[in-house]
């Protein structure tokens, strides 16, 4: 190891160990009040000795649980959904011990408390690991606690990392430099990255720059032995290798290693279009959307007064829109504009923002005071849980796309039909109406070929917040 790379203790390295610092006190922390909280509750504040220790070894237990399922790897922290995954598992392994321990020492365990205090704790670490998130993202957006990034390969797919890179800083890496192969015409940057050097220059950049990450990119040269011997030449220097495979817009849980013969292959699952989970997504939005269509009952009652006051027509819109497999349906919306939209359209053409496939006005004059309201916040979309009630709508999935649309998709864009369409979506999480006709479809497509539970519970998170801080919704 050389001298300048020797103790990589930068602003990166230190707020991430920071963070780490704080997840092992605040996880410690959430375990202790939960086996009190439910102690407390089960035994009517009268805790016996027997569980003051346990009290007292649960958080040790949780936070050795974690430390074995990998979760304070700093690769998992502050980024993706790793983290939380691997708290949820966690959460099983406790509970599993707990079960074990009481059953094995014959320590006869209240099952109210082995029951409560493994759904608390995970309560409580995941809202605490969330605000440390706020944490660290408020610093990445101010361009501080970010890894240096070295990205190697072909210019064009240099380029396609570091827009996704610089988009995306949440994820806390930033590319400063890139080595891309020799060309008859001298390259001095890539996508306003500065160009150091050829492939034969990746570790003298490595030392120059300070970089904390390699970024491989599609390259014939990079790969087997060549790459080999990167990656322990990068080992020496305390520097992450990370290679993109070049099947953009996958997931990480449906990648996998397959070892054959001796050689690690790159699996590929295929996404699941059918099968238990999709059974059990069919019940959740059931299940689900009768109870959020119950909750949200006096809300939408208070805003059909609203529109039926504010304007004269119905109080509710209805479209036909197309669903999973091409079916059409009708949609359900409360009524933001004026009864005679669709025929003033045409008069607004020539102030359509959303280009030849959608039709977007920023200051639609269309648009009542009461639907201007309701827009901002949403609420016009709240008739669609009967869509999902119906089984027409899931909660979470693509855009429900017109059938004037549909007619005009490219085969890419016809995937989005192969599961029923959302009332939010990663769309309605990105930008809402401030998504360009390409950039929707590229989200859907992620949905389509990405989706789990996992990641519908993520989008019904955010899709709160969106609502809340309504930044696109017009």
């Amino acid at each position: 190891m050389t001298a300048r790379t020797t103790g990589r203790a930068d602003e990166a390295s230190r707020i991430v160990a920071r963070y780490r610092g704080a997840a092992l006190a605040l996880d410690a922390t959430a375990a202790l009040l939960a086996s009190a909280a439910v102690a407390g509750a089960r035994f009517a504040g009268r805790i016996g000795l027997d569980y003051l220790a346990l009290c007292a070894v649960l958080p040790l237990v949780w936070v050795a649980v974690l430390a074995w399922n990998r979760a304070y790897e700093p690769r998992f922290l502050g980024t993706g959904t790793e983290e939380y995954r691997r708290i949820l598992t966690g959460g099983f392994v406790l509970f599993t011990v707990l079960t074990v321990a009481s059953f094995s020492l014959q320590a006869d365990l209240s099952r109210l408390y082995v029951g409560g205090v493994v759904p608390l704790t995970l309560a409580l670490t995941t809202l605490s690991r969330h605000t440390l998130r706020g944490w660290l993202f408020r610093l990445r957006r101010q361009g501080r606690a970010m890894q240096h990034v070295l990205v190697v390969g072909r210019a064009d797919a240099a380029v396609a990392v570091a827009d996704k890179l610089r988009n995306e800083p949440q994820h806390g890496l930033v590319v400063v430099g890139a080595c891309v192969p020799a060309v008859e015409v001298h390259v001095s940057h890539v996508a306003d990255v500065p160009v150091v050097g050829d492939l034969g220059r990746i570790l003298e950049a490595v030392d120059e720059l300070g970089v904390h990450v390699v970024a491989v990119v599609s390259h014939p040269d990079l790969s087997g032995h060549a790459l080999r011997r990167l990656a322990w030449a990068l080992e020496e220097r305390e520097v992450e290798l990370v290679v993109s495979p070049g099947i953009v817009e996958v997931a990480g849980p449906r990648l996998t290693i397959r070892p054959v013969a001796g050689l690690s292959l790159l699996h590929l699952e295929r996404p699941a279009f059918a099968g238990g989970r999709r059974v059990l997504k069919v019940l959740v939005d059931a299940v689900l959307g009768t109870a959020l269509l119950v909750l949200a009952a006096p809300v939408m009652l208070a805003v059909a007064v609203a529109v039926r006051l504010d304007s004269p027509g119905p109080v509710l819109f209805r479209q036909t829109r197309v669903g999973a497999a091409g079916r059409p349906f009708t949609m359900f919306k409360f009524r933001s504009m004026v009864v005679d939209a669709e025929e003033r359209k045409a008069a607004l053409a020539h102030l359509n923002e959303g280009g030849e496939m959608l039709f977007k006005v920023r200051a639609d004059p269309r648009v009542t005071r009461v639907g201007a309201f309701i827009r901002r916040f949403s609420l016009d979309e709240l008739p669609q849980l009967v869509n999902v009630v119906r089984g027409e709508m899931s909660l979470v999935g693509p855009r429900p796309p017109l059938p004037c649309e549909v007619e005009r998709y490219d085969h890419d864009a016809t995937r989005r039909l192969r599961v029923r369409p959302g009332v939010t979506g990663l769309w309605q999480v990105s930008g809402r109406s401030d998504l360009s006709w390409e950039e929707s479809v590229l989200l859907d497509l992620r949905y389509v070929d990405n989706w789990s539970l996992a990641l519908d519970a993520v989008i019904l998170w955010r899709t709160a917040r969106a609502v809340l801080r309504p930044q696109g919704a017009y």
